[in-house]
């Protein structure tokens, strides 16, 4: 009779248990989120591929984010458009390179550019809604891997997910799909914010 009483006890205590584990991992998603969304900025490097509707178009990419300001997006290879840069602002942006197009086409009726992928990453890991989030490896690096939503301008469901490596609290790997085809990837090479930047590594 004893033991039978102590049954809901035992239940509840595993309860309780597990319903700690969960807000500590919620507390540590808002912790990371926080230093991105009060960041002055970063510089990151990536190669960035997207592939729809028969499109295959893969590049490295380097990216200095200032958030509410102008981002800059530079080719580093492949060598036909190496040099060509992109200038990113809320309202608008602009190509800076001769004759030459970084832009790979329209991807999606929501009108994303390869372009724009390393921005619009930053940007929904600071202001997208959350929808999951798990400890996931990426590569054999230990990572917090998070999805967020962010609707798009034609009511477009826009999810990006990230793989934010434990260690550190940087990307390692970054997906955007729209009405659930994935059209860009990001693969990090380097990334550093700006506060915490050194001379060298700028």
């Amino acid at each position: 009779m004893r033991l039978w009483k102590c049954v809901p006890m035992i239940t509840l205590l595993l309860l309780l248990a597990a319903c700690g584990g969960e807000d500590g991992g919620e507390s540590r998603t808002a912790d990371l989120r926080d230093r991105y969304h009060d960041m002055a900025g970063c510089a990151m490097e990536a190669t960035v591929s997207c592939g729809q509707e028969g499109l295959v178009w893969t590049a490295d990419l380097r990216c200095e984010y200032v958030p509410g300001g102008e981002s800059v997006i530079e080719v580093r290879a492949p060598e036909t458009i190496a040099g060509v840069r992109a200038v990113l602002s809320e309202t608008d942006w602009r190509l800076e390179y001769e004759d030459a197009s970084l832009n790979a086409g329209t991807l999606s009726d929501e009108e994303i550019s390869p372009a724009a992928c390393l921005p619009r990453l930053m940007n929904a890991l600071r202001d997208g809604w959350l929808l999951e989030e798990n400890e996931e490896e990426w590569d054999g690096i230990p990572c917090l891997r998070i999805t967020v939503d962010q609707t798009g301008i034609k009511d477009g469901k826009i999810l990006s997910t990230l793989w934010l490596n434990l260690e550190d609290g940087t990307p390692v790997r970054g997906e955007i799909a729209v009405d659930g085809e994935i059209i860009l990837t990001a693969d990090f090479t380097s990334f550093s914010f700006y506060d915490t930047m050194t001379e060298e590594s700028a």
